[in-house]
């Protein structure tokens, strides 16, 4: 085990991957490149016991994000539960199959809100991102979400191909009537990771998006909150894992794999449990797997004597095993990294303009059945560097 832990608080955050499934193809997906092998999803009853023990922890907010979660027959019966238990529920969509008549359903089973997801400010790249034709659709929806009365989050991953984009993006979220904006700069994993080298902004890109976005945010301030969440890449300094490891962060993979951040799985020699045959309790308290990077007892050098790190403990594992090898290792976007080097070669290939030769890899099944066939996933330390 890590490092010893006091007074592990519950999980306040739920999110509820109810599905892989996705009519997406987006090429940044956080979701696992072999998600394709993942794909025996847990049924209502199940879902309804995680819930509920959940919230009978203390858990007091439940996302239900996917994969696309609209592509779950039962979600009504989902968000219902949850709103009967007591939990501020959140919908994370792309918007495909949020119906008029899906929507007047859920907003009867109490859903709080809904965040809905675009590419990019015009068809023609919000399709080509995606992969697919939605963008039409995207803005049906938009205007379904106001006259449900919800209060409408937009979030729009932020990457080399849309950030000069983001004035658009920007007056595209106020016509519609977002109240919050979220401009998320891509993190390097999964699919986005194979794709790092079409997707890292340079330098320069994201100090003109931030500029725009800070004299938009004072022009806005009365009916549109934004927030633009940097890269770890350029900041050059590392940020807790979700807030801290297995701190208040729960996630629940479709399979209902119990996780401490959307990515988890990926870290070799941890046996995640599965709440098919765990307790929520058990799974959180108990588990070998959450309870490993919890405090700094497991810390290794420079992590273990540097003054900070308490305030990052020690970065993100995921990272850290991705670009280093070593999930125990410090995480390389931090300078005292022996890493370090890993991210700022690929900064400096973006601010280069070194482009991949391949193409974009879009996140679907059949590309997703190729990484498994060539034991090339990404969960696996050395590729997609």
């Amino acid at each position: 085990m890590g490092g010893a832990v006091v007074n592990v608080g519950p999980p306040l955050w739920l999110l509820a991957e109810l599905t892989y499934r996705c009519p997406l193809h987006c090429a940044f997906c956080y979701n696992p490149v072999d998600f394709a092998a993942h794909d025996d999803e847990l049924d209502t009853e199940g879902w309804l016991r995680v819930l509920r023990e959940a919230r009978a922890l203390g858990a007091v907010q439940c996302g239900f994000s996917g994969g696309e979660p609209m592509l779950r027959e039962d979600l009504e019966v989902l968000v219902a539960e949850a709103h009967r238990l007591g939990y501020y529920t959140n919908l994370l969509t792309s918007g495909v199959g949020l119906t008029e008549a899906r929507a007047q359903a859920l907003k009867a089973a109490g859903l709080d809100h809904v965040q809905l997801s675009f590419q990019d400010s015009t068809r023609e790249m919000n399709d080509f991102l995606s992969h697919t034709r939605t963008f039409e659709l995207k803005n049906r929806v938009a205007r379904t979400i106001k006259d449900q009365g919800w209060p409408m989050v937009m979030n729009v991953v932020l990457h080399r191909l849309n950030m000069d984009h983001v004035g658009r993006i920007i007056e595209m979220a106020d016509a519609l009537g977002a109240e919050y904006l979220e401009l998320a700069n891509t993190q390097y994993y999964s699919w986005a990771l194979e794709n790092r080298e079409h997707l890292l902004p340079t330098r320069a890109q994201l100090q003109a998006a931030e500029a725009i976005v800070d004299g938009y945010r004072k022009q806005l301030e009365d009916r549109m909150r934004l927030f633009f969440v940097a890269p770890d890449y350029h900041e050059g300094r590392p940020k807790k894992c979700v807030n801290g490891w297995g701190s208040m962060f729960l996630t629940v993979t479709p399979d209902g794999t119990a996780l401490p951040c959307h990515t988890a799985r990926m870290l070799p020699g941890l046996e995640f449990p599965s709440l098919r045959t765990s307790s929520v309790a058990e799974a959180w308290f108990a588990s070998e797997a959450f309870n490993h990077y919890r405090g700094t007892g497991w810390m290794k050098e420079p992590c273990a004597s540097c003054e900070r790190k308490e305030e990052d403990l020690g970065g993100c594992r995921c990272q850290a095993y991705m670009l280093a090898q070593d999930a125990d290792a410090a995480d390389p976007v931090c300078p005292k990294s022996p890493r370090h080097g890993v991210v700022l070669d690929a900064v400096r290939r973006a601010e280069a303009g070194e482009v991949a030769a391949r193409p974009l890899v879009f996140r679907d099944p059949k590309a997703s059945r190729e990484f498994l066939a060539r034991g090339d996933a990404l969960s696996l330390p050395g590729c997609g560097r």
